[in-house]
């Protein structure tokens, strides 16, 4: 494997790691605003109490994606700045929104109307970055950064739903089995169901993309797209049977196929009919350098994070 296919897959696994952990997070905070019902209060305290001590952590994946792209990638890094610079900024602006509604809204708990207004700031936010991070990641799939038009936009949709169920599967191990866990465990099951209709309207609009529609009928897209559909079935039958760790790895597993089906079907393009992997990489010796840094930086990295999930997710919330 060359030096530029293995850093193209190290940026996958980063993609990966950021939409699983990073997308638990941001599901948190669309439950957090979509909390209903007698147990809303609790609801919402148990997504703080999850969330709170490793939310910031888990952005590491995409600082260290986009520390990928414009080292290895420079002049796709260059194209895609300036091509999705409103959506980028945009999801930018709602990760800062979160964080800081995040803590502001847990420091006022004594002022109510101020609590409030930050929960809903931070509802929005929550939704408003994933939307715009899938309408990005839509508008680079064009090769036109179209990000604005239908496709786009329902792909923003798509990764929001995609968010939420994997936010509804994790945080059923972090609260204690009774009434509260049963509230997380029905959206479980029907966000999986909201993500495959929602999952069929950008399909629709990539038949009228020549490009997208092109890359779907590749057999990795098809082969992907199947993976995702079994991993999502698993998911729903290990939430109603209680297996609450399979059902991270089952949902776990439907986010790798997503991200993986949609880098196998634009490869060997990095920005379809414009760039390829190849044609937008920097030198061999940065890229091997930066994989040398990279192998260096994760023996540290990755034990570090291994050791603060297990000092603060180790007792679950009571019910």
């Amino acid at each position: 494997m060359s030096a530029v296919s293995l850093a193209a897959l190290v940026g996958l696994g980063a993609l990966v790691l950021y939409a699983v952990f990073g997308g638990a997070d941001f599901g948190g905070g669309v439950w957090d605003l979509l909390a209903t019902g007698p147990r809303a209060s609790r609801q919402r305290a148990a997504i703080t109490a999850a969330i709170g001590p490793v939310w910031e952590a888990n952005h590491v994946w995409l600082v260290f994606a986009l520390v990928l792209l414009f080292t290895c990638f420079p002049e796709a890094f260059a194209a895609i700045s300036v091509g999705l610079f409103a959506p980028l900024l945009l999801a930018l602006v709602g990760i800062v929104l979160r964080g800081a509604a995040f803590v502001f809204r847990n420091y006022a708990s004594d002022a109510p109307a101020v609590t409030a207004l930050w929960t809903v700031v931070f509802g929005i936010a929550s939704l408003l970055t994933p939307f715009f991070l899938g309408a990005a990641a839509a508008g680079l799939a064009t090769g036109r950064f179209a990000w604005a038009e239908p496709f786009a936009l329902s792909g923003g949709l798509f990764a929001v739903v995609v968010c939420a169920q994997i936010a509804a599967v994790f945080i059923l191990r972090e609260i204690e089995p009774g009434p509260l866990q049963d509230d997380f465990r029905r959206r479980a099951v029907r966000a999986t169901l909201a993500v495959w209709a929602v999952g069929i309207v950008p399909a629709l609009f990539a038949l009228r993309e020549p490009i997208m529609l092109s890359a779907l009928e590749k057999p990795v897209a098809l082969a992907a797209i199947a993976v995702a559909l079994l991993a999502g079935l698993a998911t729903i039958v290990c939430v109603l049977r209680r297996w609450d760790w399979p059902a991270r790895v089952a949902v776990g597993a439907e986010a790798t196929a997503i991200l993986a089906g949609w880098f196998g079907a634009q490869a060997p393009d990095l920005i379809p009919g414009r760039y390829t992997y190849v044609m937008a990489a920097s030198s061999d010796a940065m890229i091997d350098l930066f994989l040398i840094a990279t192998g260096i930086g994760m023996v540290v990295l990755v034990p570090s994070m291994l050791l603060l999930f297990r000092v603060f997710k180790r007792a679950p919330i009571p019910d």
